[in-house]
């Protein structure tokens, strides 16, 4: 991309995507990932109304009367990026390509993270580590990331997702959030989001398009497989061809459904034609509870 062209594109993302991470998602991201980690800080004489759970007995003990304990909710969060930039991302079919969409989405999590004083980094991943920008906080390294999302080629086109999770672990050693952003078509990551979600807080934002769910009937199509490079011929015109390939897709997808559940990961569900707002914000209520 020219750079006049990116630097526009850069312009675009930055004023949709910041306009949402401040007047829509503050306070949602806010209650959804903060007040994870407590630090204590003083004691005072128990009020009516404190939590009987934070009576400090020593104190009490010592004073003859009642003392609590109080706590400071630990401002600063680290949030990362894995973002997964295989093949599989250049496909779209309505009005967005999976690779745009999760461009905005990742800008509106930036964005939402430096309003919130957070640090943020970004792990790009195809089957190897593509790229890994350590946190940091402020407008320039924001827009440095939205620049990377906009103009950055892979080396591979493959996907493997628990290496990039197993890559995480080793590098982010404090425990940080994590959004990891993928179609997720890939497999035999279940162990590695399990030890990585036990050190880190994930979540995952699955983005994928209508069309890898059904196959319309369109009579005779050549298909590329975008990691592979490899071509076939498929007859949509073949119901039976329709109906398992509606099957295969529905069975993957409730698999991955479970092993989000077993390893204890949050997941939003978002479709290249549809709305990311909505889905963050159900996501980031479904968290602040």
């Amino acid at each position: 991309m020219e750079t006049s062209e990116l630097l526009k594109r850069v312009r675009q993302i930055e004023i949709k995507t910041r306009g949402l991470s401040r007047n829509i998602f503050a306070g949602e991201y806010h209650s959804a990932f903060k007040g994870r980690g407590m630090t204590f800080s003083e004691v005072r004489e128990y009020q009516y109304g404190d939590d009987i759970r934070n009576i400090d007995w020593n104190v009490t003990a010592r004073y003859n009367q009642p003392y609590v304990k109080l706590f400071e909710e630990e401002r600063e969060l680290t949030v990362m990026l894995l973002i997964d930039v295989s093949g599989s991302r250049e496909f779209g079919t309505i009005s967005k390509l999976k690779k745009n969409q999760i461009t905005e989405i990742a800008a509106v999590l930036a964005f939402s993270a430096i309003q919130n004083n957070d640090k943020i980094g970004v792990i790009f991943f195809s089957d190897k580590i593509e790229k890994f920008i350590p946190p940091k906080k402020g407008k320039s390294h924001i827009l440095q990331i939205i620049r990377e999302l906009i103009n950055f080629k892979p080396e591979h086109r493959n996907t493997d997702i628990g290496n990039a999770l197993r890559y995480l672990t080793q590098v982010i050693k404090k425990r940080c959030t994590t959004f990891v952003i993928s179609d997720f078509i890939d497999d035999g990551f279940e162990n590695a989001l399990t030890i990585a979600n036990k050190k880190h807080d994930l979540v995952a934002l699955k983005i994928f398009d209508k069309r890898e769910q059904e196959i319309p009937s369109i009579g005779l199509i050549k298909i590329k497989d975008a990691e592979t490079g490899e071509y076939s011929w498929i007859d949509t015109s073949n119901k039976k061809v329709r109906k398992n390939y509606a099957k295969w897709w529905s069975d993957k997808d409730n698999q991955l459904t479970e092993t989000f559940k077993k390893s204890g990961v949050d997941v939003a569900n978002i479709r290249t034609d549809q709305d990311y707002v909505r889905s963050l914000i159900a996501l980031f209520k479904r968290r602040g509870h």
